[in-house]
């Protein structure tokens, strides 16, 4: 299969896939893996979850939001899930909103998660929730403790329209060379602007135009070592404003 230009898929359309080494999808669209071939899942608690300081930072919040900007086959969201049923309390709240230019399908997502055993149940209660075809926001609550949001779109009107208080931002769009959009400055501000203060974001990214567009976005921005032998990823928190 060619690549495709992203720029033809229509905006919340699914994107066509090829399926690699089994069950590891690849965007023909953007040319690239939706997750690192060594292991995604352990790459989501090295960089995301550690890199924004979790699960220590959610414990005896009551609410606590997490924004993501690619929702892709939704295992960042399975792994967050997971160890969130592991450390929560009674009476917590969380609401991961993830936004998503191309939706797979509940058919795609579950092909995909099956690769990992760990996150089994994960996956089998979010493929049957999810819709046969995803549009404008899917709202899903998962249990009574968990609600999934998917903003089906472009991230930039998504996040601008987005209420503001997340506490921490995964950012896991495609590799910045093929996906610039979501990694531009302006998308940056805004993800900046919905930002609780002290609020965080951690990426797989360390490319030098993002780590500029982060500062320049009002992050205070760390390097840290990257999964797998990436040399580096970058983390940060929105300061108090000076």
């Amino acid at each position: 299969m060619t690549d495709v230009n992203p720029d033809q898929i229509g905006a919340g359309a699914p994107q066509p896939l090829e399926w690699r080494n089994g069950d590891m999808p690849y965007s023909t669209a953007f040319g690239d893996h939706f997750y690192c071939q060594t292991d995604g899942r352990l790459e989501c608690g090295h960089v995301f979850l550690a890199g924004n300081g979790l699960p220590e930072r959610w414990n005896g919040r009551q609410e606590f939001v997490i924004g993501e900007l690619g929702f892709g086959t939704g295992l960042n969201f399975a792994e967050t899930w997971r160890q969130w049923k592991l450390q929560r309390a009674g009476g917590q709240h969380l609401h991961f909103i993830s936004f998503e230019l191309h939706p797979m399908r509940g058919e795609e997502i579950g092909r995909a998660l099956s690769h990992w055993p760990e996150i089994d149940a994960e996956r089998e209660v979010l493929t049957a929730a999810w819709p046969q075809t995803p549009a404008d926001t899917v709202t899903l609550d998962l249990d009574a403790q968990t609600r999934l949001s998917v903003v089906c779109g472009a991230a930039l009107g998504g996040v601008a329209a987005a209420e503001p208080g997340f506490d921490a931002w995964y950012l896991d769009g495609f590799a910045p060379s093929r996906n610039g959009d979501m990694w531009s400055e302006e998308l940056m501000r805004r993800v900046a602007e919905k930002t609780a203060v002290g609020g965080t974001f951690a990426t797989y990214a360390a490319a030098g135009f993002v780590r500029r567009n982060l500062i320049a976005a009002g992050f205070t921005v760390e390097r840290r070592k990257g999964f797998a032998g990436k040399r580096e990823m970058l983390c940060g928190v929105k300061p108090l404003a000076r």
